[in-house]
């Protein structure tokens, strides 16, 4: 008899219990692009050059496993010698994240945490985001980029 299927509800639900997840206000010392904790956003490139937390690394979660470990095409130096340090991890919503979080408690590191609400929360929450170039993000530009189809926000003309 098969086992049976598990949702990504499930999933989620069966990590988050295993895994210390933070609001944005206990972590504020990230914003400040000099703190001592590795900020490990796990979006997609795309997603990360519209908006990120100022010094945050990027490592997609579809190569996190091999950036996490030294000896792979895909190694970043940082986060693989950095089993001991504080890491946080985001995403959009906090699902990506918790799931990393996870995959890299189960790979050893000692200290991770993820960003429940993701950087969608800290918009919502009022932190600045910032874009590739170091520029603040506008409130109006992140409303379309998080709320597409929210009603007051405009349509992009690319999308009619």
């Amino acid at each position: 008899m098969a086992e049976p299927t598990l949702t990504f509800d499930d999933i989620l639900a069966q990590v988050r219990g295993k895994v210390p997840e933070v609001l944005p206000w206990e972590v504020e010392y990230i914003f400040n692009g000099k703190s001592p904790a590795i900020v490990l956003d796990v979006r997609e490139e795309s997603e990360f050059t519209k908006a990120h937390i100022q010094g945050s690394m990027l490592v997609p979660r579809g190569i996190l496993e091999s950036a996490a470990e030294f000896g792979y095409e895909d190694t970043v130096p940082e986060l693989a010698g950095g089993r001991e340090k504080e890491v946080i991890v985001v995403c959009r919503s906090g699902r990506r994240s918790l799931l990393a979080a996870h995959t890299l408690m189960l790979m050893g590191f000692k200290n991770v945490k993820s960003l429940k609400g993701g950087v969608r929360g800290l918009f919502d929450s009022g932190y600045a985001l910032h874009n590739v170039w170091g520029r603040e993000v506008p409130e109006e530009e992140l409303d379309i980029f998080f709320y597409p189809l929210r009603k007051n926000s405009p349509v992009p003309t690319d999308m009619t």
